[in-house]
């Protein structure tokens, strides 16, 4: 498997595995980290500082168990970081001033990822982690460091609100 190849590599210090990881990883990484962070920009130091994190602690990760949990645990936990970091006003000051956003960018978002977006982040994260990124509900209580059951609580709230705020929707529909 090319995986174990690169993570052999990566522990040898093979710089040329490494960037061959980051390209194979980079754009996944990008879209979940700007899913847990709603801001392409901290989405992107996110994956940035997860990558550096990979390369430093490469070391410690125990090839018996999967990769992809390890990976995206720390990519969590980096988004988690930034998050926490981050003030309510500096996001709302980071959308109004980006150039890129348009209107048109807006209204190709679809109803449901505004739904999925509108979740607090403990609802939200395990069903980005579910349901888009296709992680197990233990690999999900791994990467997040939670009791398995909590993160079926979690999946199952979460699951009830989107259908709550999907019913008004289909309501109008069939009006």
């Amino acid at each position: 498997m090319q995986q174990e190849k690169w993570i052999q590599q990566l522990q040898a210090g093979h710089q040329a595995a490494f960037r061959q990881f980051y390209d194979a990883y980079a754009g996944q990484a990008i879209r979940t980290a700007s899913a847990i962070t709603r801001n392409r920009e901290m989405a992107k130091d996110a994956v940035q500082e997860t990558f550096i994190r990979v390369y430093r602690q490469i070391d410690s990760y125990n090839p018996a168990l999967p990769f992809d949990p390890w990976f995206y645990r720390i990519l969590t936990n980096e988004c988690l970081r930034l998050l926490k970091r981050e003030s309510p006003l500096s996001n709302i000051e980071s959308v109004e001033n980006d150039p890129s956003l348009s209107e048109e960018s807006f209204d190709q978002l679809t109803e449901l990822y505004d739904m999925i977006q509108a979740l607090d982040d403990s609802h939200r994260i395990p069903l980005i982690l579910k349901y888009i990124k296709g992680f197990t509900e233990k690999e999900i209580a791994d990467i997040l460091g939670l009791n398995q059951n909590t993160v079926k609580s979690r999946l199952f709230k979460g699951r009830k609100r989107l259908k709550e705020l999907l019913e008004p929707t289909r309501e109008e529909d069939m009006s």
